[in-house]
């Protein structure tokens, strides 16, 4: 169970998808005793159904507010993610680690971000928590520890709070060094139920993640190499 925390306790912002590494990052903040307010995105995905995951994850957790927000990025499309394109997969292990592959959604993690830094001037939070990851990834530029100390310098020019200096943002990337297994490793450590998150790019209609996508072989690498049994339910 999360920790109790007192309604007075500082807030943060925490964009959460429902997948294994948000899911993960929200049992740090709420570890830590913070004052959650998870930030989810409909953005017109195709795996729309991460969104009732995140629901359900954010429920569990005890977070002090759940937004859903609505942006369409179909109307600009570029990705595999948000136009008829593809999904790539089976990829192998060596083009997994080389190029940004298709699924890359133009500036998404700018405009979250964004969102979120708005949300947190509002709130008057500190603290802004993002799960990207610079290791097991897919070779998207916004989740490069460069990205974020770059994000943060520019939110801190773009705040009242940060050019009056009465309270700085900070940009929390935790999982950011760390391999898929060892953030797998973190959330057992914190009580996350594996199950209960998704990471597909292109589920079946019934919600069973592919098997084959980026997401579902970085997924399955992950928990091998932690040595803990994979609890997905994947499509036949």
């Amino acid at each position: 169970m999360p920790p109790s925390v007192p309604p007075d306790a500082d807030p943060a912002v925490l964009l959460l998808s429902g997948g294994l590494d948000s899911t993960t990052l929200l049992a740090i903040a709420r570890s830590e005793g913070r004052t959650v307010h998870a930030l989810t995105f409909r953005y017109g995905q195709r795996h729309r159904g991460e969104i009732e995951v995140a629901r359900r994850v954010a429920e569990a957790f005890g977070v002090a507010a759940h937004v859903v927000a609505d942006i369409d990025l179909r109307m600009f499309g570029g990705s595999a993610l948000t136009s008829d394109v593809a999904v790539p997969k089976d990829r192998s292990s060596e083009d997994l680690g080389h190029g940004i592959p298709v699924t890359y959604v133009p500036a998404r993690n700018t405009i979250f971000l964004s969102f979120a830094l708005a949300w947190a001037e509002v709130l008057g939070a500190g603290e802004i928590f993002i799960g990207v990851n610079a290791l097991d990834f897919s070779g998207y530029p916004d989740c490069r520890p460069e990205y974020i100390a770059a994000y943060e310098h520019m939110a801190n020019l773009a705040t009242r709070a940060g050019v009056e200096g009465t309270r700085p943002v900070r940009i929390r990337a935790p999982l950011i060094a760390l391999t898929k297994a060892q953030i797998i490793r973190r959330g057992m450590a914190l009580g996350v139920d594996y199950a209960a998150t998704t990471s597909c790019y292109d589920p079946a209609g019934d919600g069973a993640a592919c098997g084959h996508c980026d997401a579902c072989q970085l997924r399955r690498r992950g928990f091998a190499e932690a040595g803990i049994a994979d609890p997905t339910r994947y499509a036949a």
